[in-house]
């Protein structure tokens, strides 16, 4: 393989190309249908799927199938499907639907209009994970410009993910055994520790999402009729939270929430803090004179990868500022984010959660929990050799660095049903969702020069797989 000619063509494309499409994809504000029920009727959805099956049918793939298929009620799912001409099969996963718009965007940003500043792409979707179909074919795309012999690859783009992937499911049904079981699974929706080497995922956390609802009157009553006789709901939220989780550390308590951390994972954890130091905190945008929950970067490493965690993401019944009167509040709700590791069972950890938050109700209050999603983590079965050494193999060569391999933080519901399904498949999971970087918030980028030199790793790793991952 001419791997100076494999920079050339993959630098090319996305210079050439790449860029433009995705500045055209930021464009379309195509939130998932969590974030838009009516994600139908507007038709973002189709104009995003659209326009990448039109560029992947515009690239010179010989014998590739595009096709973009529907279903009644269902977001649309891209399939590449790409012969080869060796045995086995290689699946290629990303997602187009993106996260809604959020606040705190800095001046001349925006979510809906793309900017390209010190090489960085900004706005909505372009790295979680707008790239990932463009990326993933290029890396195909070069292999075959240099017939270089390759299994059959799969591409398989959903528009759910970022709603945990609800109507992935359907899909795959109707696929049916099309597919077949892949021996390798490729996935670009995952984060990176700094753009400076490889990052490989090795496990990611499961997401229990549920709505907790205090109840204590019928309709507001003046605080100064009402206060120091009835319980406010916002005081008897804090006392249901206590019982889930420390107010003072951020521990939880529940037992059926947490999970034993794998010999191999603690030592990933540990050199992946030695790599980055500092950097696993400066990720953080943190307001001024803010600090980190611990300084040891392991310890907060482990935080993220393999111990539950606990958000409030939302709430109902506590009026704007400007419209705050001295009212004693009827009801408040609180939208409730948990993160739980790799290996806990989600429906026994809603179940925990629950009977926790609505047993003994203080001053009989209504209170109630309910779990609105959940998702399994997943932790990925132990690299082949082959893999492992082809991993670092590539970030040597396109970033002259050794790859690091490390647990996420969030949750690819896909990456559980593939693991369920196909136990013994390798998982090549990445991203470059960096520091800073911000997929969910404000400023959301796509650094272009690491995605570009990520797609190079793409490739070499589908390379030796053809030659070595049937062994």
């Amino acid at each position: 393989m001419d791997l100076p000619g494999l920079r050339r063509f993959i630098e090319n494309v996305w210079q050439k190309t790449i860029i433009g499409r995705l500045e055209a994809y930021v464009r379309i504000p195509n939130k998932s249908p969590a974030f838009d029920p009516d994600w139908e009727r507007h038709g973002y959805m189709d104009q995003a799927v659209e326009l990448m099956a039109e560029w992947c049918r515009a690239q010179s793939v010989p014998g590739m199938r595009v096709d973009v298929r529907r279903l009644p009620g269902i977001t649309p799912l891209l399939l590449i499907d790409i012969p080869g001409e060796l045995p086995e099969c290689v699946l290629l996963y990303g997602h187009l639907d993106k996260q809604p718009e959020f606040t705190g965007w800095l001046p001349g940003l925006g979510p809906w209009e793309p900017v390209i500043r010190d090489g960085k792409l900004y706005g909505r979707g372009g790295a979680d994970d707008g790239y990932a179909v463009f990326s993933s074919l290029t890396a195909i795309a070069a292999l075959k410009a240099q017939a270089v012999p390759l299994p059959r690859c799969v591409l398989m783009i959903e528009a759910s993910e970022e709603s945990g992937s609800v109507h992935l499911p359907a899909h795959l049904d109707a696929l049916g055994e099309s597919i077949g079981v892949p021996s390798l699974v490729v996935c670009l929706d995952a984060e990176c520790g700094n753009f400076e080497q490889l990052w490989t995922t090795t496990s990611l956390r499961g997401n229990l999402v549920g709505r907790l609802k205090v109840r204590v009157l019928t309709e507001g009553a003046h605080s100064g009729l009402a206060s120091g006789i009835a319980p406010t709901p916002f005081r008897l939220l804090q006392q249901l939270l206590a019982r889930v989780e420390n107010p003072v550390t951020g521990d939880l308590l529940l037992p059926a929430l947490h999970a034993d951390v794998p010999k191999d994972r603690r030592a990933q954890v540990a050199a992946a803090a030695g790599v980055l130091g500092s950097q696993v905190l400066e990720k953080i945008p943190f307001a001024k004179g803010v600090r980190a929950v611990s300084d040891d970067p392991a310890e907060v490493l482990l935080n993220n990868t393999w111990r539950p965690a606990l958000a409030v993401t939302g709430a109902e019944g506590l009026p704007a500022l400007g419209a705050a009167g001295n009212v004693l509040l009827p009801e408040i709700s609180l939208k409730l984010s948990l993160r739980l590791p790799p290996t806990v069972d989600p429906a026994r950890a809603a179940e925990a959660v629950r009977q926790a938050l609505e047993r003994d109700p203080p001053y009989g209050a209504q209170v109630s929990f309910e779990p609105e999603s959940s998702s399994g983590g997943w932790n990925a079965p132990a690299f082949a050799p082959w893999f492992e050494q082809s991993m670092q193999r590539a970030s040597r060569h396109a970033f002259g660095r050794d790859a690091i391999s490390l647990g996420g933080g969030g949750t690819i519901p896909f990456l559980r049903m593939l693991g369920e399904r196909f136990p013994q498949t390798q998982f090549f999971v990445t991203g470059v969702l960096g520091p800073h970087s911000n997929a969910h918030g404000p400023n959301e980028f796509l650094h272009i020069g690491y995605a570009t030199r990520l797609t190079e790793c793409v490739s070499m790793v589908l390379a030796d797989f053809g030659t070595r991952g049937a062994s």
